[in-house]
């Protein structure tokens, strides 16, 4: 197409306008004449040109010029398809949070440049590769593709993050597997050690280090050691090792041909490798075996370190085994004979033996004759008194003493020891030396609510009743009365030798007044005493000579009606006495009755012959036996020589009473 063509087209679909509008385009299309006569010159240079066969060939003639260069190719499909196949090939699929392995290809400006077979290399600090010294182009890396591009297209890459998943790949292998891995002691820490596994901080258990106890974890640090990965926790991403899980799976075979060999009666050598409360463990190459405390020695002892140490090689009989818990008990004292089996044969009943006392029971104490062979003394056999003896109070530990065989039977490896028999039996020669009625001083060595234990001498003792500790007071305690450790004086009133008793009593030694009181204190006398106890239900008053009274609450009404207070005097009334039972009853109330009674009396006579004279003079009521109260004593009556005065004055005033009985009679006739 030519150049006019294509004006013409234009002219022909060029608008039309008014001439006024055509105006202004001629003048606004003023501008492009220029270019269109350059077009023009062009054109006919174009059309000037000599036909060249390379420009005007056929090809040029056929050539369509409406077809441009966008969106066109001169590749067929097939030819695409290959160059694709090709490209794709030479490179690998790469995703993002994945591992993969890349290969140095340069190492430059502190920066190491990796070829993972993507469309761009990575780019990772060289600081990342400090546990790899010996770096160079062409190792293989292992790298964690953190973004395929960044901002500015360029792949990141990683490989601490790397090592990191990879290390935790390794911890979860072995937890699963049983894989084993590897790492570095780094601390200390509370219970164990920190153990670093290719970058990641595990937990290493004290209890998990060796199959022995570890004391010092310092030793550890800085070493490189093999674990087997026995918790661990997803969340946190933490782990627990274990070393000693390593050491077991060792020796598991070896254990197991051990046990396979073992036979009861077996001896084995083996070494202390622990010690407790209950025994000792013994490593018996490559199995334990447990010493309990009581197979190690036939005497007996507190602890197995007193004959035990660690470390310490020693040889053990097999006594039981279980092949499937893996247990097994072992014996040393099994390798001696027993001692019951070679005691000499001197030793017999009524023989002597020496020892030392290991075990202390409630009924007696083990004394031990050599390790093994023990003798009870029982707590009847540790003296000749019948009082109880407390084993515990008594004996003491590792204490020795000597005693006399009683007992002795080797088959059932059971003696019986005594103490007493030791020396002569003091109730042989009772009668001689505490007959009955003799007068004695014992000292006070128990206390008991119904009685004082005295011993007179070495096994020799008896027991006063509290009822015979005096004659006119009543104690609710010994205790009242006397106290332990002090020296008491008795006499014996009753000897018991089969039973080994002695009945003692300390009122005895005076003379009992109730014989006496029987006249002093008759029923319906009247009498000054003083008020000593009292509760809701009874008074205690003490009366003339130190005697005690009872009398019971009601009867302690005064004229105004209150009851009588502590340490308050009042006139009372005998209403009771018994002598067998040593017991007087007295009543302040009934003291009252008499009064008013007496006075009514009086009153009433008047009344009936007011003129009449008196007789005798008038005589108030009833006055007390005795004016004057004696000093309040609560102690025991001691001075028996009061009594004995008051019985005579009351002898004589009897006979003095019988003498002139006559004379009224021989007054009254006279009259």
């Amino acid at each position: 197409m030519h150049l006019d063509d294509e004006n013409k087209d234009l002219e022909n679909k060029a608008p039309e306008t008014t001439p006024e509008v055509q105006d202004d385009v001629q003048v606004s299309e003023a501008a492009p004449e220029a270019p269109k006569e350059k077009y023009e010159e062009a054109e006919k240079l174009i059309l000037d040109l000599p036909d060249d066969p390379a420009v005007t060939g056929p090809g040029h003639a056929d050539y369509n010029w409406n077809v441009t260069q966008a969106n066109t190719s001169n590749y067929t499909e097939d030819e695409i398809k290959n160059y694709l196949t090709d490209y794709e090939s030479s490179l690998s699929l790469v995703e993002e949070s994945e591992i993969v392995t890349g290969i140095v290809s340069n190492i430059q400006d502190g920066d190491v440049i990796l070829d993972i077979q993507y469309k761009s290399d990575g780019l990772i600090p060289l600081s990342e590769f400090r546990d790899m010294p010996d770096l160079k182009i062409g190792d293989p890396v292992l790298v964690y593709v953190e973004k395929q591009e960044d901002d500015r297209g360029q792949l990141v890459l990683s490989r601490r993050k790397a090592k990191l998943l990879k290390a935790w790949d390794d911890l979860v292998d072995s937890y699963t597997n049983g894989t084993i891995v590897k790492g570095t002691i780094v601390s200390k820490t509370k219970g164990g050690l920190i153990a670093d596994c290719s970058g990641l901080e595990t937990f290493l258990p004290g209890s998990q280090i060796d199959i022995k106890p570890i004391v010092d974890y310092d030793a550890y640090v800085g070493k490189t050691m093999e674990f087997k990965v026995v918790k661990i926790n997803e969340v946190i991403k933490n782990a627990v090792v274990s070393h000693k899980a390593l050491i077991e799976s060792d020796l598991a075979e070896q254990r197991d041909a051990i046990i396979q060999r073992l036979e009861k009666g077996q001896v084995l050598e083996g070494v202390v490798k622990n010690i407790t409360d209950f025994g000792a463990f013994l490593d018996l190459g490559g199995v334990d075996g447990l010493l309990y405390i009581t197979d190690i020695s036939w005497g007996r002892i507190n602890h197995p370190s007193e004959i035990l140490s660690l470390h310490e090689k020693i040889n053990v009989v097999v006594l039981e085994f279980d092949e499937n818990k893996k247990r097994i008990s072992l014996g040393l004292k099994q390798l001696q004979p027993h001692p019951w089996e070679v005691l000499p044969t001197d030793i017999v009943a009524g023989s002597t033996v020496k020892g030392r006392i290991v075990n202390i029971e409630d009924y007696g104490a083990f004394l031990e004759i050599s390790p093994g062979v023990e003798g009870l003394i029982h707590v009847s056999e540790v003296t000749w008194s019948n009082q109880p003896i407390n084993a515990r109070e008594f004996f003491k530990l590792q204490q020795e003493y000597e005693a006399k065989v009683v007992t002795i039977d080797r088959e059932e490896r059971k003696m019986s020891l005594s103490v007493k028999q030791l020396t002569p039996d003091p109730w042989n020669e009772i009668q001689q030396q505490f007959a009955v009625g003799t007068k004695h001083t014992g000292v006070v060595k128990n206390l008991t609510p119904y009685g004082v234990f005295v011993e007179l001498e070495e096994g020799i003792g008896g027991m006063v009743h509290i009822s015979d500790l005096s004659w006119t007071k009543r104690y609710s305690h010994p205790s009242e009365f006397t106290a332990v450790g002090k020296d008491i004086d008795i006499t014996i009133l009753e000897i018991d030798p089969e039973s080994r008793k002695l009945s003692l009593g300390h009122k005895q030694l005076e003379e009992n007044p109730w014989d006496t009181f029987e006249s002093v204190f008759p029923v319906g006398s009247y009498h000054e005493a003083t008020v000593m106890k009292r509760d809701d239900r009874r008074a205690i008053m003490l009366l003339p000579y130190g005697l005690e009274a009872y009398s019971p609450i009601k009867h302690m009404r005064k004229e105004d009606g209150n009851t009588a207070e502590l340490d308050e005097q009042l006139t009372v009334k005998v209403i009771e006495f018994n002598r067998d039972d040593k017991r007087i009853m007295v009543s302040h109330s009934r003291y009252l009755e008499d009064i008013r009674k007496e006075a009514g009396e009086t009153v009433i006579s008047e009344l009936e012959d007011p003129k009449a004279p008196s007789k005798e003079p008038r005589k108030p009521a009833r006055k007390p036996a005795a004016k004057k109260m004696p000093k309040v004593e609560r102690t025991t009556l001691g001075d028996m020589a009061a009594f004995s005065a008051l019985q005579v004055q009351l002898d004589e005033n009897k006979k003095a009473a019988e003498a002139p009985a006559a004379k009224p009679e021989a007054k009254k006739e006279e009259e």
